[in-house]
């Protein structure tokens, strides 16, 4: 069973505790941004669960060798075997069989776990064995200052391999196809790369056990991609989110009673990653629905100004239109819109300057606002000319394309639109659609 931190544990011992689960934090979030970035993470988790074969034979064979078998040296160097072992039966079983990388995973990980759970029940007659399975689960409070030693020392190689191979590992994780024409060792990288993973899973153990080191790996990374889109940035980002997560859980562990390390660990780093998820500028849940709710007002917007420009044409000559008010009756029976939609996106209009004050149930672009809609009404003749002699959609099912687009054209881009069809000897917007004509 899962030991568990103490508020009597003295002061020394509990930083020992803190600074390896902080440690190992800062690195499995280093190395999970590119397991996450590579599509791996089941990989993880498939690999964690097959470092239990090798925990209990390695048991075995110290205790055969006339050891106590609880050598955590010996303990990681078996798990290490079995998990590396376990990787390259993933390998084996992707290259030489059509069978896809998530039913190798599955295997391994069913397969692995079944023989270490049958290892670890056939090794309790054993001397000595009792507590064995708190690598399930993680056992924090039986680090101690040599095991801190050790964590620290596989965190900081990790780390310092990761940052080193970083230019060819970003290369694996976003093209691998261009990384294997120019003749990189594709599948050595990725074999280096889940060789870092198994290191981190390893000394994990002792800390998360092999159940939740899979969080470890995956959560601060997929906590830093929601903040930015730079890589260097998330791995720092990830970094920080994993120690934090480490360091704060063993402290909330300890100071409250009954709740073990490890889970409090996993429980930290989830909460980062739902305010991550939640909160952050860049993919947010809040930033996202801001982003289309701006959008839905532009584009209501727009489409009053169009509505109100194409009924000033629609009773006058192309070349001198003349402002005035358009009745709210017209714009009804123009636009799929109802009477308080109508009001609605004209006080957003207003508030915006592209309508005059309100005169009762008519609608009158200010000098701005007339200018506005003459833009928006060319750019969206103009997208439906492109589309109509370019791609070949039907005059009559344009209107709708154009739609879609004409709210995003940037000025840049409808002056290339103004080229192409004048390269092509194709009509040039005029006052009218060409889905009418």
């Amino acid at each position: 069973m899962n030991s568990l931190l103490s508020v009597t544990l003295p002061g020394y011992t509990t930083m020992v505790v803190v600074g390896s689960t902080t440690l190992l934090g800062v690195a499995a979030g280093i190395i999970g941004s590119f397991l996450l970035l590579r599509k791996r993470s089941l990989m993880g988790d498939a690999l964690s669960h097959a470092t239990l074969p090798g925990i209990g034979i390695a048991f075995a064979v110290m205790v055969a060798a006339g050891g106590s078998g609880k050598h955590l040296g010996g303990l990681l160097l078996g798990a290490a075997i079995s998990g590396l072992l376990g990787v390259l039966v993933m390998f084996l079983i992707r290259n030489t069989t059509r069978l896809r990388d998530d039913v190798a995973m599955g295997l391994v990980l069913s397969v692995f776990f079944g023989i270490g759970v049958a290892i670890l029940g056939m090794v309790q007659e054993l001397p000595n064995a009792a507590g064995l399975e708190a690598y399930i689960y993680g056992k924090p409070a039986s680090i101690v200052a040599s095991d801190f030693k050790l964590i620290a020392g596989m965190a900081i190689f990790t780390s310092l391999a990761t940052t080193l191979l970083y230019k060819e590992l970003t290369l694996l994780c976003f093209d691998e196809n261009f990384a294997r024409s120019q003749g990189w060792p594709i599948g050595w990288l990725d074999l280096l790369l889940l060789t870092l993973v198994t290191a981190i899973t390893v000394v994990g153990l002792q800390a998360v056990g092999l159940i939740l080191i899979i969080a470890m790996l995956i959560t601060p990374p997929t906590a830093a991609r929601f903040w930015t889109h730079n890589l260097t940035t998330m791995m720092l980002l990830s970094a920080v989110i994993g120690g934090v997560s480490g360091g704060l859980g063993t402290f909330i562990s300890a100071w409250a009673p009954r709740m073990p390390a490890g889970a409090v660990i996993v429980l930290v780093a989830a909460a980062i990653f739902l305010a991550s998820m939640i909160f952050a500028p860049a993919k947010g849940v809040l930033a996202r629905r801001f982003r289309r709710r701006r959008l839905r007002l532009k584009v209501d917007r727009q489409h009053l100004l169009r509505a109100i420009y194409e009924l000033l044409e629609a009773e006058q000559a192309p070349s001198s239109i003349i402002n005035h008010s358009i009745p709210v009756t017209d714009l009804l029976r123009k636009r799929t819109w109802s009477k308080v939609e109508i009001e609605r996106i004209a006080r957003l209009a207003r508030k915006r300057g592209d309508l005059e004050p309100p005169s009762g149930q008519e609608l009158c672009l200010s000098e701005s606002g007339f200018g506005e809609a003459a833009r928006i009404t060319r750019n969206h003749r103009l997208w439906e000319v492109y589309l109509v002699t370019h791609a070949d959609i039907a005059p009559s099912h344009v209107d709708r394309d154009a739609d879609m687009v004409e709210h995003i054209l940037e000025a840049d881009l409808v002056r290339r639109l103004e080229e192409a069809l004048r390269r092509s000897n194709t009509w040039v917007p005029v006052p009218d659609s060409p889905h009418r004509l």
